[in-house]
């Protein structure tokens, strides 16, 4: 059977979320990428909010594997959306896991994402550097019956339509500081978003600020984590990062895939450096899939599954910075200069080394693992 480039992606896009991939390429890329555009509307209609919620919680009960393949898909085609969509993935699959380990009331809230086709933005610690990915910039605080939340997120994705937030916070507990996620309607009062992002590359993502002033939350919608003696992350933190990278490393590939598939189609540069680029991208790809398949397995995760995932996305970086120039100089200048497709797309593929956590944060904690020790990203 013929096997086309992307194509396992793209049939995995149409067989879940049928319709979307060929709304989005009928639109022009101002309108796919444009803030509080067309895209989040198309991805809401085509249920892709349910996507990785349990059929049981009444979502599509998409595998790992297929969420990456989507998110690859997507990322081709629209980097805006597949940023965007990357942060609530990420936030769905860590509500479902702390419903494993709580058996609180998350089912309601994976219910109403799908039921209602809610969007979840992501205010986990990022975007600020030489901070631990951990450090989070809103504070928790008991006041009777409610938990009240003060501090900002900048950027957070999703800003503008969101509906609900998920966000990282400093609970002050008798025992000092605790970090836990607080989940926030976007409705509640003192929640605001104010203008942040100033970047024509995924201005579509609505990447802006969202403060917290006196936001107040029932306790039951704040889950406490726990680190481990040796700093370790828990389990609701470990099963969160590894999606976040995979999801993200997947998205980004998709960038740089959109440009490869250019050079492809259009039979640029000699036959033996379009094979290397494809070589590299399949690759990258194939890493990814194979660390997804560790979440579909059912075994434990932990941090042995962390750590390939913080690999695959290193990995990925690594092959967007080598491949994207030589897309460009195989497309060459009268493609880059004739219209504005091409560095864009340059543009967005670059930004995954700005996702926590940075490669100087972490190579202590990578060595650390290798060599026997635990993988401590705070």
């Amino acid at each position: 059977m013929a096997m086309r480039f992307l194509e396992a992606e793209r049939e995995t896009l149409k067989k879940l979320l049928p319709g979307l991939d060929d709304r989005l390429a009928a639109l022009p890329r101002e309108e796919r990428e444009r803030p509080q555009g067309p895209a989040l509307t198309l991805f809401k209609e085509a249920g892709g909010a349910g996507l990785v919620v349990p059929s049981e919680h009444r979502g599509l009960g998409a595998s790992a594997v297929e969420a990456v393949r989507i998110q690859r898909a997507v990322g081709a085609r629209s980097p805006s959306l597949a940023v965007a969509t990357t942060m609530h993935h990420f936030s769905v699959a860590g509500l479902i896991q702390a419903y494993e380990v709580t058996k609180g009331l998350e089912w309601m809230l994976l219910e109403a994402v799908a039921d209602q086709r809610l969007l979840m933005a992501s205010g986990f610690a990022e975007g600020r550097s030489g901070q631990s990915i951990l450090a989070s910039s809103i504070t928790a605080r008991q006041d009777g019956e409610d938990i009240v939340l003060n501090g900002s997120k900048k950027p957070c994705s999703l800003s503008a339509s969101m509906d609900l937030l998920t966000a990282s916070v400093m609970l002050d507990t008798d025992g000092g500081p605790q970090l836990a996620v607080a989940v926030v309607p976007a409705a509640t009062a003192g929640l605001s978003v104010h203008p942040f992002w100033g970047a024509t590359a995924l201005a579509g993502a609505e990447s802006d600020e969202v403060r917290l002033e006196d936001v107040r939350v029932p306790p039951d919608m704040v889950v406490r984590t726990e680190f481990g003696a040796d700093g370790s992350l828990d389990r609701i933190q470990t099963v969160g990062f590894i999606w976040f990278e995979l999801m993200m490393a997947a998205s980004y590939l998709g960038m740089a895939s959109a440009l490869a598939e250019l050079v492809l189609d259009r039979e640029k540069g000699d036959v033996a450096e379009r094979a290397r680029i494809l070589v590299e991208l399949e690759a990258a790809m194939g890493g990814i899939v194979g660390a997804a398949a560790a979440l579909d397995s059912g075994a434990a995760v932990g941090q042995a599954e962390l750590l390939q995932s913080l690999v695959c996305r290193f990995s990925v970086q690594d092959t967007i910075d080598r491949v994207v120039p030589r897309c460009l100089e195989a497309l060459g200048g009268m493609s880059y200069v004739s219209g504005d497709d091409t560095a864009y797309l340059a543009a967005c593929a670059a930004a995954l080394k700005f996702h926590p956590p940075s490669r100087a944060w972490s190579a202590a904690a990578l060595c650390t693992a290798f060599t026997g020790g635990p993988l401590v990203l705070g």
